[in-house]
């Protein structure tokens, strides 16, 4: 007998889902069905900053199944189609069409990949013409049609997580006035605060108004009801398009509707095999979830098209018949403005403070290349480990060319349980094009190893 799986969501955790259950099923013994309320499936939502400063072509640039690949799989996608009630007791879901007609539609399997929304917060103002949010296609198509209206000359971004500092440069390259605006001291808060000054001394000597611990108080609009400025208690920042950078939020209000498990950022509960917990039949995966930090071992949200990717792929191993787990992350990221690098995997001393860890610090200057070679890019490192033990705990890095994609070496070692002792004798490539003869996370592993050697005479 036939089964179906019913897939809520068009983008990585969903198709990667259902194309893989499809590679282990063939259509006469699984029905797929895929639904997306959106016009684009299977695309990196990480990539839209980037189009829309002109670095890469898009959005098909972007686009790495397009529907009708997905469709010549035996994968039934319906696009313009909005799933709008879930009903798990009689293992069925509501969809909605373009033209507002609904229907049922049963499932043996059910995959929720309903992703995450930026936070918008209940401001004055915040849904005038000229203010967006960067999470679909749709949104970098919106924002690319702001940018063309001839009066455009300022931009004011919301936030300065990773997409704020992305966005800014993207404003930055459309030759726009720039003003970044963060309720925090320090922009990137995935990052320790002296760390995050880096950034901010980065994004202002590229010219970017930085105006820390002001949270936005309104978004004003002028006679035409047009954004014009973002109001903060201090003042006025004129704007002529508003990019909101202040995060995202997990996407369960059906979940929630339909009684599934939320853990408290909001995101579905899964078990290692990505099955929703207290379900037989219902999977999530993707920026709805909330994954295991394997270093402090709490619960997170973290939204990140690599491991909805990874979620995906071992939901439709198990749907296929196969075995497979997604054990948890280390929480790496790494982004860039303009040619300043940042990076971090690891906790950061908040996320160390409230795991109950006692921890160590080091911080070290170094260079992304052997000094005497041409184009040396100097970086700052800094490296947690824990007391005692010296089991490494946090790697963070800015710098400029080539000092973003060092802490993977952070993350193995972080995945392995390794202590900072170990990590300094790590046989890491050198030569004088790539790496000082010291590479810059030995240089902070050596030193972050003499802090516990000194801690530990110390007591």
């Amino acid at each position: 007998m036939t089964e179906r799986l019913v897939v809520i969501g068009g983008d990585a955790a969903g198709m990667s889902a259902a194309s893989q259950a499809r590679r282990r099923r063939a259509a006469d013994d699984l029905e797929i069905v895929a639904f997306e309320r959106g016009h684009h499936t299977s695309y990196s939502a990480c990539g839209i900053p980037y189009w829309i400063g002109g670095a890469v072509p898009g959005p098909d640039a972007l686009v790495a199944r397009t529907a009708a690949e997905h469709r010549a799989r035996d994968i039934d996608l319906r696009l313009g189609t909005e799933v709008v009630g879930i009903d798990p007791e009689r293992g069925r879901v509501r969809s909605r069409d373009a033209d507002g007609g609904e229907q049922w539609t049963g499932y043996d399997h059910l995959v929720i990949a309903t992703g995450a929304v930026p936070v918008r917060p209940p401001l004055p103002g915040i849904d005038a013409p000229g203010v967006h949010g960067v999470q679909t296609l749709d949104d970098g198509e919106a924002v690319l049609r702001g940018l063309d209206r001839a009066e455009v000359r300022r931009a004011v971004v919301m936030g300065g997580g990773y997409i704020g500092v992305e966005m800014a440069e993207a404003m930055l390259r459309h030759g726009l006035d720039v003003t970044l605006i963060d309720r925090n001291e320090q922009p990137m808060t995935t990052l320790d605060p002296d760390m995050g000054r880096l950034v901010r001394d980065a994004l202002e000597g590229l010219g970017v108004r930085v105006v820390s611990g002001a949270p936005a108080r309104a978004v004003l609009t002028g006679e035409d009801g047009r954004v014009r400025a973002v109001a903060t208690d201090a003042a006025e920042h004129p704007a002529d398009l508003v990019v909101l950078g202040l995060g995202v939020r997990p996407q369960t209000d059906l979940a929630a509707e339909a009684g599934l498990p939320l853990g408290a950022h909001g995101g579905l509960l899964t078990d290692l095999s990505m099955r929703v917990r207290g379900t037989e039949r219902i999977w999530a995966g993707g920026d709805c979830v909330e994954v295991l930090n394997l270093v402090s071992g709490a619960l997170q949200h973290i939204a990140l098209g690599t491991h909805a990717n990874k979620h995906g792929k071992t939901i439709g191993t198990n749907i296929g018949g196969g075995y497979a787990t997604f054990p948890g992350v280390v929480g790496t990221a790494v982004s860039k403005v303009c040619d300043v690098e940042i990076a971090r995997t690891g906790l950061k001393e908040s996320q160390a403070r409230a795991a109950g860890l006692r921890y160590v610090t080091a911080v070290i200057e170094s260079t992304s290349r052997a000094g005497y070679y041409p184009d040396a890019a100097p970086m700052t490192v800094k490296m947690l480990a824990e007391r005692r033990t010296g089991r490494l705990l946090g790697l963070q890095m800015v710098g400029g060319e080539g000092a973003a994609k060092r802490v993977d070496v952070g993350a193995v070692a972080l995945t392995a349980g390794m202590t900072v002792e170990q990590v300094v004798g790590l046989d890491l490539g050198y030569a004088p094009p790539f790496s000082p003869v010291w590479d810059p996370v030995l240089v902070a592993a050596r030193k972050a190893a003499d802090a516990v050697a000194a801690d530990i005479a110390a007591d």
